[in-house]
């Protein structure tokens, strides 16, 4: 199958189930990468793909899988930041957000958000039953991608050598083992924005946020406007953010700047702890979007 034109949501189901299958050789998979980042992925094709994924996904078995939320950028902004949407995460939790954060190891970054989270103590081979137990009874939950999506196995050495952004940058925001209502995802690029948008419609997200700063941040930005296309019951709506209106200064990317992963622990703890400042106020921007 040729790929320069966008595939049917059926198409993108039976494609990407053959991959996630072992079925597909490896220059196919390569070919099928390539050229759909090269034209961009359409919302059909991303809500299908996510859809996929939720099909060969570990369970996660909650006691009470009712109104949750997630908070997750795609990454490949290449700005090397302190993990904004992890501890926005852990920030609207503790205001009353049931929230089940899915994420990885780095990728493009010296410090992803289970790097982070281990390194604060998390148990990243925790089971589904206990990340469950977590979600249920402390209102937060932290599902580390390769022991829920153990299918993305077959893809991983062909991404690593490809080098590029990926559909698969862009679905594993959206393909959260839990049954979310609410969702805050970073795009890394503008025009990102709304196809993602859209598979969150398809997907069936109540109230969701598609946000990206014109700084290149894929997170809700303090130095620049942020732009952001809304979802609220099935209707999109698009605008921007600003810090002076987010009630937060402005900063620089230099006092956003992130490292390893002790380095970023040990600022998470600051934030974490109440010390006021840049970093406080980047988490507390995405926390606020996310509550």
């Amino acid at each position: 199958m040729a790929f320069e034109q966008p595939l049917s949501a059926e198409e993108m189901r039976r494609v990407l189930g053959a991959i996630m299958e072992g079925r597909t050789p490896p220059e196919e998979i390569r070919a099928f990468l390539t050229t759909l980042a090269a034209r961009g992925e359409t919302a059909e094709e991303l809500a299908a793909a996510v859809e996929v994924l939720r099909a060969h996904v570990v369970p996660l078995p909650l006691a009470n899988p009712r109104d949750l939320c997630d908070t997750c950028g795609t990454g490949g902004d290449g700005q090397g930041t302190l993990n904004v949407s992890t501890l926005a995460a852990l920030v609207a939790a503790a205001a009353g957000v049931r929230v089940v954060k899915h994420g990885n190891r780095a990728a493009s970054s010296r410090c992803g958000s289970a790097d982070l989270l281990e390194a604060l103590g998390v148990n990243l081979d925790a089971s589904p039953a206990q990340v469950a137990r977590c979600v249920d009874e402390l209102g937060f939950g932290f599902c580390f991608a390769p022991r829920f999506h153990p299918a993305m196995k077959a893809v991983a050495p062909i991404r690593k050598e490809l080098k590029i952004r990926t559909i698969f940058n862009l679905i594993g925001p959206l393909a959260n083992p839990a049954p979310l209502a609410f969702q805050l995802v970073g795009v890394s690029e503008t025009r990102l924005l709304r196809p993602v948008a859209e598979a969150l419609v398809r997907l069936g997200v109540r109230h969701g946020l598609v946000v990206h700063g014109t700084d290149g941040l894929d997170e809700v930005t303090t130095t620049a406007e942020t732009a952001f296309v809304e979802v609220r019951d099935g209707r999109l709506s698009d605008g921007r953010l600003n810090p002076e209106g987010l009630g937060v200064p402005r900063a620089t990317l230099k006092e956003l700047r992130g490292n390893d992963a002790a380095h970023n622990a040990r600022i998470a703890r600051e934030v974490l702890e109440g010390r006021a400042g840049p970093a406080a106020d980047i988490v507390a921007a995405n926390a606020g979007c996310a509550v």
